[in-house]
C-alpha cells in the first residue's frame, strides 16, 4: 500500500519533465555512447581473475530500529534542497508540507526498511552528461563524466 502513495504523489507532481543541452548531442548518442565504454571495459577486462573480496565486518544490518517522526523530520530539513526530475515530490514542497507529509513520509521509510524493499519507481536515476573539464571540446562525447543527482 505504501509504494501506492510514492506513485500516486509522482504521477501528481508530473516526473516527466523534459531537460535540453547545447552540446548537440542526443541523449540516445550519449546513451549509446557510455554503454559501447561499459561493454569496451567488460571486454578488456574479461578473463582476469577476479578480485579477492575479503569479508571483514563484524557485524550485519539485519534488524533496523523504526525511525520516528523526530528523526525523519530531522533528516528531511537537514538534506540538501535539491531536486531530481524523477523526485516523487520536490524537496521544497516536501519542506513547505513536512507537518502534513510527516506520517505518512515515516511510514513509507519504516515499510520500506522493515521489508527491505523499495518501489521500482525508485530505483531509477537520471544520468546527464557534465564536461570532465571547461573549456574542453564539446563535440567530442569522451569529454563528458555521465553523472547521475
Amino acid at each position: 500500500m505504501w509504494y501506492q502513495l510514492w506513485r500516486s504523489l509522482s504521477t501528481m507532481l508530473g516526473r516527466d519533465r523534459e531537460t535540453s543541452g547545447t552540446t548537440g548531442h542526443t541523449a540516445d548518442g550519449f546513451a549509446e555512447f557510455f554503454r559501447r565504454k561499459v561493454d569496451d571495459m567488460m571486454s578488456a577486462t574479461a578473463g582476469q581473475p577476479a578480485p579477492t573480496v575479503v569479508d571483514s565486518a563484524p557485524s550485519s544490518l539485519s534488524f533496523f530500529r523504526p525511525c520516528s517522526e523526530t528523526e525523519v523530520r530531522r533528516i528531511i530539513t537537514a538534506s540538501a534542497a535539491t531536486s531530481c526530475v524523477l523526485d516523487p515530490i520536490p524537496t521544497f514542497l516536501l519542506r513547505e508540507f513536512v507537518d502534513v507529509l510527516l506520517p505518512y513520509v515515516t511510514c513509507m521509510v519504516n515499510a520500506s526498511l522493515s521489508q527491505g524493499w523499495l518501489p521500482e519507481s525508485q530505483k531509477h536515476a537520471v544520468v546527464s552528461p557534465r564536461l570532465k573539464k571547461r573549456g574542453l571540446d564539446t563535440s567530442n562525447m569522451a569529454n563528458f563524466w555521465p553523472v547521475s543527482n
